[in-house]
């Protein structure tokens, strides 16, 4: 798929101003380290064919090498029986808070990891799993008191998930105990955060009060929320799944005739019609919807997608190396799923042990690697609230997005065809001389399906 690079471009004009920043200022500051950061989600389980922490832990410089920043482990506590999906069980039926699976290893092997990574200038946090506790917890039986009840007054999990029981926050104990379980992995563990499973369904008064505790032990932790809410991350976390975005994206390659995935027996999901000019939509709306400075994760799977929705390859098509690009130019942190850097293109087993992929370098490498590096080195491409202003671009039809990010002298441009047919077009603002500027002849005027393009200063 041919993509364009540039070295430099010496002036932007007619862009359309951005929208107004939401009045509500977010409270949370987020650390340094995380604003020009890639984050790698690590499914321990699949990713060697040992499926130990200590294979995992010869793969960090390959990781590195990468850009990752910010390893993100899928959950490393033990899991429940009682209940159990499959041979194996979800990572999500935690048995015990303060335990390593010893599928995995060792809490000596998580040490050695996170200090490994550490040294390599990478953080590290672990899936944390709140809402629930896997049906042989040792609070089932020691602290009952901790769990929600349904009116027959029996213990219960939310949604399908017959192998979990649901927690209680209307009690201050069970508040006290959750948080003491994070505190042991950010001081005795010596991790840098957590993403939080199912975010949305913990009380946002529980999140502000553990966060701000958490936070005056390591004020530089990081807080990422499975859930795309905005008073989530008012105070407490500093990142969102940006869970409507996900769903533009594969609305928009539906549009495009690029959707196949279908659960067997079943038809493709249906889309309403979208176009890439709706992602600059998307952006403006939640600019306004979410408190300033708020970091969105962008991404085109992930372990809930590739399992479960089906793979890039599956929802995006042709298009999915498009949409990857404008994972690392838009607003936001891009996310990377284990395998995604060599194309994996299969599901994996959510249950059971699985093939690791083969993590030889492809295109796929060169293009996550590449695109890691634009990510560390422009100041205009960091997360909000430093990253630089995201204006979009006149003079392209629906299926064209091309759009810019400024900040000081720093400035990168970005130009995809998200539709059907190859388009020419003119992305300036009516009456506007282009004759003489220096990038003129840079800016591609014709691209093809999926066909993309950056151009940053120098």
């Amino acid at each position: 798929m041919k993509k364009f690079f540039a070295a430099a471009i010496a002036a932007i004009f007619g862009l359309i101003a951005p929208s107004a920043k939401s009045a509500a200022p977010t409270t949370v500051k987020h650390p340094d380290w995380s604003q020009n950061a890639v984050i790698y989600e690590v499914n321990l389980r699949q990713f060697t064919p040992e499926g130990t922490l200590q294979a995992f832990a010869r793969q960090l410089p390959r990781l590195k090498q990468l850009g990752v920043d910010i390893l993100w482990f899928m959950p490393v506590h033990p899991i429940s029986e009682v209940n159990r999906k499959g041979t194996l069980g979800s990572y999500y039926a935690v048995r015990d808070y303060r335990a390593i699976n010893p599928e995995f290893g060792t809490l000596d092997d998580f040490r050695f990891v996170t200090e490994t990574a550490h040294d390599l200038g990478m953080k590290v946090i672990i899936d944390w799993v709140p809402n629930h506790t896997g049906c042989d917890n040792a609070w089932v039986k020691e602290h009952p008191e901790y769990y929600a009840r349904n009116d027959k007054g029996e213990m219960f999990g939310p949604f399908d998930w017959t192998d979990v029981y649901k927690l209680d926050y209307s009690n201050p104990a069970t508040r006290r105990a959750m948080t003491d379980a994070l505190i042991f992995w950010l001081k005795d563990m010596g991790i840098d955060g957590f993403r939080c499973d199912v975010a949305g369904q913990v009380p946002v008064d529980y999140w502000d009060e553990a966060t701000a505790e958490l936070r005056a032990i390591r004020p530089d932790m990081f807080m990422l929320a499975e859930a795309s809410e905005p008073p989530l991350q008012a105070n407490a976390f500093d990142m969102g799944y940006n869970w409507p975005m996900k769903d533009l994206f594969s609305a928009i390659a539906a549009t495009s005739g690029q959707y196949t995935f279908a659960k067997e027996g079943e038809k493709p999901r249906n889309f309403p019609e979208k176009h890439a000019a709706d992602i600059a939509r998307l952006v403006a709306q939640q600019d306004e919807e979410y408190p300033s400075g708020t970091i969105m994760m962008n991404m085109i799977t992930n372990h809930d997608l590739n399992s479960w929705e089906g793979t890039e390859f599956e929802r995006l098509g042709r298009l999915a190396d498009a949409f990857a690009v404008l994972s690392w130019t838009l607003p936001g942190m891009p996310l990377i799923y284990t395998g995604q850097e060599v194309g994996l293109d299969r599901a994996f087993e959510f249950f059971e042990k699985d093939t690791a992929p083969d993590f030889k370098p492809n295109r796929f490498t060169e293009l996550y690697t590449t695109l890691n590096k634009l990510k560390h080195s422009r100041p205009e491409l960091a997360a909000p609230p430093t990253g630089g202003n995201f204006k979009v671009w006149k003079g392209t039809p629906d299926d064209i997005l091309v759009f810019s990010r400024t900040k000081d002298i720093y400035t990168t441009v970005v130009g995809v065809n998200l539709g059907t047919e190859t388009i020419e077009f003119d992305a300036v603002n009516p009456g506007v001389d282009l004759s003489s500027s220096y990038y003129k002849n840079r800016i591609p005027k014709r691209l093809a399906p999926g066909e993309y393009f950056i151009i940053s200063t120098e």
